[in-house]
């Protein structure tokens, strides 16, 4: 088995999921196949859109997931789906070139400058060395290495309390001798309950700048945390990805009726009421607003398949 990149962009020409499955032609087949079994990092390149003008793209890494299985694709010939699972975002999104070290090796030429070639393939495997750095950077957070830096006038949040031994920028796992116990140390992280909801959280917490989406009240406490909570849409024990695209910042009263169907979302953001199961305060709670407060990035918004199927199975308007 070998890690791999999957290279994606927010409006891909394929029919992508990246929470579920990844799209790609029979070019990489063999660099996919490689992975199965094995953990993939997401990366959004320069051009957006399939124009060969376009631009906008962050160029960093900014999710990882485990690759289950290929399958064909039956209804275009030569194409393939990946199927993933244990999809998380990245706390903070990962440029592929840091400090003039790259994450890749084999993206630097020798005289330091970005090799084009390398680059222009939509994946690509690495080493586990290499996605280690790549995770940890994403997650230093979560795994108590740095702050959570929100947009001015905000305070950074505070580290985390570091788990599973990380300490001063390196972890228990960097230190063992043996590079099968590493992996295994670093795969118990991803799959952990408690690492991927400090993870979930802190990412959506992010895309929504700390405020409910429903009220648009934002609080942060005296230590710098944020009260508003990170609601899954298609809940988690119902096969919901830790993704930002299934996910809410709410804060708890609404996290409470979200999750019991008392309110819901419409493919357009309007907020759905279930009005004869909710007090006469809802409005006063609301402040008004009769739409949910979507991130300004498009690919952050709630996916229209999340939603819906909180309407069909959870609201009980």
């Amino acid at each position: 088995m070998a890690k791999a990149v999957f290279t994606t962009k927010s409006s891909s020409a394929y029919d992508d999921l990246p929470e579920i499955r990844y799209h790609f032609p029979k070019i990489y087949l063999n660099q996919v196949s490689k992975a199965v079994g094995d953990w993939v990092v997401y990366y959004e390149p320069r051009r957006l859109t399939t124009d060969p003008a376009s631009r906008g793209g962050a160029q960093v890494y900014f999710a990882t997931a485990r690759l289950e299985r290929v399958i064909l694709d039956d209804l275009r010939p030569d194409h393939y789906y990946a199927e993933v699972s244990n999809y998380l975002p990245f706390v903070r999104p990962v440029a592929f070139r840091e400090g003039g070290s790259f994450y890749e090796t084999r993206l630097r030429k020798s005289d330091g400058s970005t090799n084009k070639g390398a680059f222009g393939r939509a994946v690509r495997n690495i080493t586990d060395a290499e996605f280690d750095a790549i995770w940890q950077a994403g997650f230093g957070h979560v795994i108590g290495l740095e702050e959570r830096i929100r947009p001015l006038p905000d305070v950074p949040e505070a580290p985390m309390q570091p788990i599973l031994g990380f300490a001063e920028g390196r972890t228990e796992f960097q230190l063992a001798e043996e590079p099968f116990e590493q992996d295994r140390k670093v795969i118990e992280q991803l799959v952990s309950r408690p690492f991927r909801d400090r993870a979930f959280s802190a990412a959506v917490k992010d895309a929504y700048g700390d405020t409910c989406a429903m009220s648009g009240i934002k609080i942060i406490n005296g230590s710098g945390r944020s009260e508003v909570q990170a609601a899954h849409i298609r809940p988690v024990e119902q096969r919901g990805p830790d993704s930002v695209r299934n996910g809410i910042a709410l804060s708890g009263t609404f996290h409470w009726m979200f999750d019991r169907g008392l309110i819901s979302i419409d493919d357009d953001y309007s907020l759905l009421l279930a009005r004869e199961k909710l007090p006469d305060s809802i409005d006063r709670l609301l402040g008004g607003n009769t739409r949910l407060l979507v991130p300004q990035r498009g690919e952050l918004r709630p996916h229209p398949q999340f939603i819906a199927w909180h309407r069909r199975e959870i609201f009980k308007g």
